[in-house]
């Protein structure tokens, strides 16, 4: 791997619960202290990692510097490179063909590099520039590592046009490190000070970390829609949103529960159409509840997002 270094309290007395097609509730909350003056928290995210490849292009890159001004943090950027597969069959005779192939690919991988380094070099930000180049089966791996030293990873359109490098890339980010990941899809503006943010909850241990995840965006947006689709009170308790309304309240955050019925639409497609209608700049959401081979054979919510995202996801496994 080449390396470049280059509150005031006040008291909450009232959470609000939404049901769709009725009116806004608001049910009393014991006492809430430190809940910091909106809008004045500190951002977690000190290290931000931007994943992109060979061939991507500069637009992610310069997406995720811009994030890194928002709040002053330092910039990382991964060049990851997927190694030429080994053939199978007549090793003997094509070895040289595949080691020439690699050569060039190295070689890439290094211009890239140095074109990175070169288009960051004036930037007032923190920045550090690594490449690495890797077998495809150990890919999501290297980058795993990589990411354990951000706070949070950055996918840009470019990387979620991708195919082999962004499913190598989810897969490192998402299982082989703790770092939460923000999809920001085209044609959206992202921002880490969003006034308005949704959370998909189902109460698992997904939608859980993704939550504490973002705690310090829910604790400067002036509204925050924990949002639950079919609740079940076996899973989330006689008052469905009860519990984890608390516990963001606790955390300085305003809390709204809206529980809707899926009507038999796809989870993931109410989820986003009702993050448009409340004009959301951000989702919050688990990844993968279930293993990522049923998820891959028979669909889910993590999959329909990533497929087709209608504005800027943080997500969490």
């Amino acid at each position: 791997m080449n390396l470049v270094s280059t509150g005031r309290a006040c008291r909450s007395k009232f959470l609000t619960y939404r049901n769709e097609g009725s009116a806004s509730f608001r049910y009393p909350l014991f006492s809430t202290i430190g809940r910091q003056r909106m809008g004045a928290a500190i951002m977690p995210f000190k290290t931000i990692l931007a994943v992109t490849g060979t061939d991507l292009g500069n637009s992610d890159i310069k997406l995720a510097a811009g994030l890194c001004e928002q709040i002053g943090a330092h910039l990382s950027v991964l060049i990851a490179g997927l190694a030429p597969s080994l053939p199978l069959l007549g090793v003997d005779v094509v070895s040289d063909i595949w080691l020439q192939e690699r050569d060039r690919d190295i070689e890439r991988l290094q211009a890239r590099a140095a074109a990175v380094s070169k288009l960051l070099c004036d930037s007032s930000l923190s920045i550090d520039i690594a490449s690495e180049f890797s077998e495809h089966v150990w890919a999501n791996e290297a980058i795993g590592r990589r990411a354990r030293y951000a706070d949070l990873a950055v996918f840009g359109p470019a990387m979620l046009a991708g195919q082999a490098l962004r499913e190598k890339a989810l897969e490192g980010l998402l299982f082989s490190s703790c770092t939460p990941l923000l999809l920001v899809p085209a044609g959206s503006t992202p921002t880490l000070r969003p006034k308005r943010v949704l959370i998909g909850w189902d109460a698992g241990v997904e939608a859980s970390r993704a939550a504490r995840a973002s705690l310090e965006l829910l604790r400067g947006a002036q509204e925050v829609h924990v949002v639950l689709i079919d609740p079940v009170e076996k899973d989330q308790g006689a008052e469905p949103g009860a519990d984890v309304a608390a516990y963001l309240s606790r955390n300085g955050v305003r809390v709204t529960v809206d529980r809707l019925p899926s009507l038999g639409l796809p989870i993931a497609e109410v989820l986003s159409q009702h993050a448009i209608d409340r004009s959301a700049d951000i989702l919050v959401a688990g990844a993968y509840g279930h293993s990522r081979a049923r998820e891959r054979m028979f669909g889910g919510v993590t999959k329909s997002l990533l497929e087709n995202p209608q504005l800027p996801i943080l997500m969490a496994h």
